[in-house]
Parts: C-alpha cells; sequence; structure tokens
C-alpha cells in the first residue's frame, strides 16, 4: 500500500467525520498517524451586575466612633508560603510561643509545613505576642498574617 496524498487527504476526512482523535496505519515499512488536536474552548464567566441594596439613612455620628475603637495590634508576622499552620514542634510538645510571651528577632515561632517539608518560621523583631491567628493544624497562604507583635 502506498501512501499518497490522497489516501492521506481521505484519512483526514475520515478522522474529522467520524470525531476521531487519531488515526495510524502500517504497512510494512511505511507508517502513518494522523491527530486531530481538540482545542478546548471555556466558556467566559458570566458575572452578574451588582444590584445596589437600598440602605436606611445613618447618622453621620455612627461611624466616628467605629473608626475610635480601632485597635492597634502591633507588626504582622505572616506566612513566607503556602501550607499547614503548626503551633508546636510535634503534637505533644509545648507551642513555641503563647499570646503575652516576649521573644526575639530570630526565635522559632511556628512551623509552616509545606510538601511534606517542616519550615521553621523566625520572628522577624522583638516583641510581645499579641495575637496568634492561626489555629494548630490550619491551612494557610502566602501573606496571610500568622500572628501580630507589638
Amino acid at each position: 500500500m502506498k501512501f499518497d496524498i490522497e489516501y492521506i487527504e481521505k484519512l483526514a476526512k475520515v478522522l474529522a467525520d467520524n470525531s476521531l482523535t487519531e488515526i495510524s496505519l502500517e504497512d510494512g515499512e511505511q507508517a502513518i498517524t494522523l491527530r486531530n488536536e481538540v482545542v478546548g474552548v471555556t466558556a467566559a464567566p458570566v458575572v452578574a451586575a451588582p444590584v445596589a441594596q437600598p440602605q436606611a439613612a445613618q447618622p453621620a455620628q455612627a461611624s466616628a466612633p467605629a473608626e475610635q475603637k480601632e485597635v492597634k495590634k502591633g507588626k504582622p508576622l505572616t506566612s513566607p508560603m503556602v501550607g499547614t499552620f503548626y503551633s508546636a514542634p510535634s503534637p505533644d510538645a509545648d507551642p513555641f510561643v503563647k499570646v503575652g510571651q516576649t521573644i526575639k528577632e530570630g526565635d522559632v515561632v511556628c512551623i509552616v509545613e509545606a510538601m511534606k517539608l517542616m519550615n521553621e518560621i523566625e520572628s522577624e523583631f522583638s516583641g510581645k505576642i499579641v495575637e496568634i491567628c492561626v489555629q494548630d493544624g490550619q491551612p494557610v497562604e502566602f501573606g496571610q498574617v500568622l500572628m501580630y507583635i507589638e
């Protein structure tokens, strides 16, 4: 059998007409493979326009006290990677730090596990732990605040 251009065109038509992705033929030392690569078409996401909700008129003084109640929490210590937060070196060990504890720059404050690798997270500054924002074993994102240090 000879694979001439007419024969190849017929194979291509069979491939297209039957929604095939590939045809392979061998005849002695000759071989041919035709592939029809399917290009995925994704529909654009439909986004509904936001609808304005009517709001009751509020006195201007209501927002002023809320701004005054803003509490300074200290400097945020953020996760340098995506992973799982651990407050202690092992499940039965004491946590690295507790709220109210004073730490120095470079002290290990927690572990973030990423790809089965335990990464010790060191404090970037000295101070007192004001708040720990993540629960033990909770997934964390890159840049997520782990704790505040005052």
